[in-house]
């Protein structure tokens, strides 16, 4: 199987584009942003992580003619019943900044307790070799904490500054990038991909 050079990212996100380039790093392969290529966003219709994942890399590998990557991720708060899931980036409403998202969730949990704070980032990985590909690889990892009465630290994304590593006893918001990248959903997913390039030998 041919080394794969370059792959493009099914997001704009760059905070993604960054901790994927950063844990890729010596591996020979290139992370580019969709936006690069002006791919328009799709709309996420799916009701899982799995499945919108698909969809965008499959949109991502058409549009540009490249191997596509994608990942779906979202938080679980257990007092939510799992809540907000694949709707974490819209939360807040459609448009809504990080902020936003975390500001309804601390108001959402407005006098839960500590103990029944718990929660968890989810993040699953698809790997297409072209929009067509049959057999796309998928990857999960998750990473379990609770959510704090009130945003610390300035670093990260998304619900970082609100989310508790008990592992580190500070905020996914405080976790130096390095040490994130060793902790985190989508480290762990995308630890998991790398394994999978490497059995297929794309690196």
């Amino acid at each position: 199987m041919n080394p794969i050079k370059k792959i493009v990212l099914a997001s704009g996100n760059a905070g993604k584009v960054r901790e994927i380039n950063k844990l890729f790093a010596g591996t020979g392969i290139e992370v580019v942003p969709q936006s690069e290529f002006n791919v328009p966003e799709i709309p996420e219709t799916g009701t899982t992580f799995v499945e919108n994942a698909i969809i965008k890399a499959r949109h991502a590998a058409e549009c540009t003619g490249l191997p596509a990557i994608s990942d779906d991720s979202g938080i679980e708060v257990d007092a939510l019943d799992a809540r907000p899931g694949v709707y974490s980036a819209r939360y807040g409403g459609e448009g809504a900044s990080d902020e936003d998202n975390n500001n309804k969730m601390l108001e959402e949990l407005k006098g839960v307790p500590e103990e029944e704070r718990t929660a968890r980032y989810q993040c699953l990985i698809v790997f297409m070799r072209s929009h067509t590909d049959p057999v796309p690889i998928i990857t999960q990892g998750s990473w379990e904490g609770r959510i704090l009465e009130a945003p610390q630290g300035e670093g990260g994304f998304g619900y970082d500054p609100i989310f508790y590593v008990p592992t580190h006893n500070c905020s996914g918001g405080e976790l130096p990038l390095d040490v994130k990248n060793t902790l985190s959903h989508r480290s762990i997913a995308l630890n998991a991909m790398l394994d999978e390039f490497r059995k297929h030998k794309y690196i």
